[in-house]
């Protein structure tokens, strides 16, 4: 008796992992999710910079990448592409861009460098 009530409980608790597994996997991704997976090279970096500018526009943006992702026209955006694409639609977007060296073991600015190389 005791064991049937055992097997039960244990039956329960496994279906109620497999229906959390289910609808988890049943959950549609959003646009952003979408065109996040296939963003490389400071792309996603490039995607937030944009949409803390430009909020309205980067959501219609996002959902057309979306779109095209999905009917496989688009496999991976750089975030080199991702910006050239902003400015050819008139939405300037700025980078914070930085040159390092590394000598010595240690990184370098390139104001350092150029010091370093005058003193030198």
């Amino acid at each position: 008796m005791e064991e049937d009530i055992e097997l039960k409980l244990l039956k329960a608790k496994k279906m109620a992992e497999l229906a959390k597994k289910l609808q988890e996997k049943s959950r549609e991704k959003t646009a952003r999710e979408i065109v996040l997976e296939h963003l490389v090279d400071r792309g996603d970096e490039v995607l937030i910079k944009a949409e803390e500018l430009y909020p309205r526009e980067m959501k219609i943006i996002v959902e057309k990448l979306a779109e095209l992702i999905k009917a496989e026209e688009i496999k991976l955006i750089t975030g080199g592409q991702l910006l050239s694409l902003l400015k050819t639609l008139g939405l300037n977007v700025p980078i914070e861009t930085r040159i390092t060296f590394y000598e010595d073991g240690k990184f370098m600015s390139f104001q350092e460098k150029i010091k370093r190389s005058i003193e030198e």
